[in-house]
């Protein structure tokens, strides 16, 4: 896909806050510091669109980026940082819940995951999740560029066993390895909605 332009629109604690311009959305989950924003922009061939951070649980917002004026993307905060307190890690996980649950305007969930370490518990729980609510979702498994081809195989096969499912693409924002697969399916999704 061609990408003409990209832009920040919303960040949003509330949803009263969220667009209402109902175009479809594309959100972005994982663990903290799992390489979301780089995954955004690689795919997007932007930089600094959405914030990269060193710092764990840096987003607390659910941030809206509109890409070609036809949909979102939409950066929800990670999940499993310890050290943000226990009543902010709940006002988010209630703020993810409500959006999941009840956007209408959502119609793919990307799941990322670090392709150089099992899946954690918490991810097979979001899957389960996004299973149980029948919501579309992909999930994208990050940072293969630091995998050898025999550690790549074996994090795909880890993955897929860990979130049982054969629903996983392996990515690079280095290298941008996998970026026609994620877009093929985010397209397919777009398109099916308008």
């Amino acid at each position: 896909m061609k990408i003409n332009n990209a832009r920040f629109i919303a960040a949003a604690t509330v949803p009263t806050s969220f667009p209402k311009d109902h175009k479809p959305e594309i959100a972005f989950l994982g663990r903290s510091n799992v390489g979301k924003s780089s995954l955004m922009n690689s795919l997007l061939g932007v930089k600094g669109l959405a914030r990269t951070s060193s710092t764990p649980g840096r987003t607390q917002t659910i941030n809206f980026f509109l890409i070609n004026e036809q949909f979102y993307f939409v950066d929800l905060p990670g999940y499993g940082y310890a050290k943000v307190s226990k009543d902010a890690r709940h006002e988010w996980g209630k703020l993810i819940e409500k959006y999941l649950a009840e956007r209408e305007q959502l119609v793919l969930s990307i799941l990322i995951v670090d392709a150089r370490h099992e899946p954690s518990p918490l991810d097979l729980q979001m899957k389960s999740w996004l299973q149980h609510f029948e919501l579309p979702y992909l999930v994208v498994s990050t940072k293969v560029d630091k995998l050898s081809a025999n550690e790549r195989r074996n994090s795909l096969q880890t993955a897929k066993k860990v979130l049982e499912t054969e629903n996983i693409t392996q990515y690079s924002s280095i290298t941008r390895d996998g970026i026609k697969d994620v877009w093929d399916v985010i397209q397919n999704r777009v398109t099916a909605k308008q």
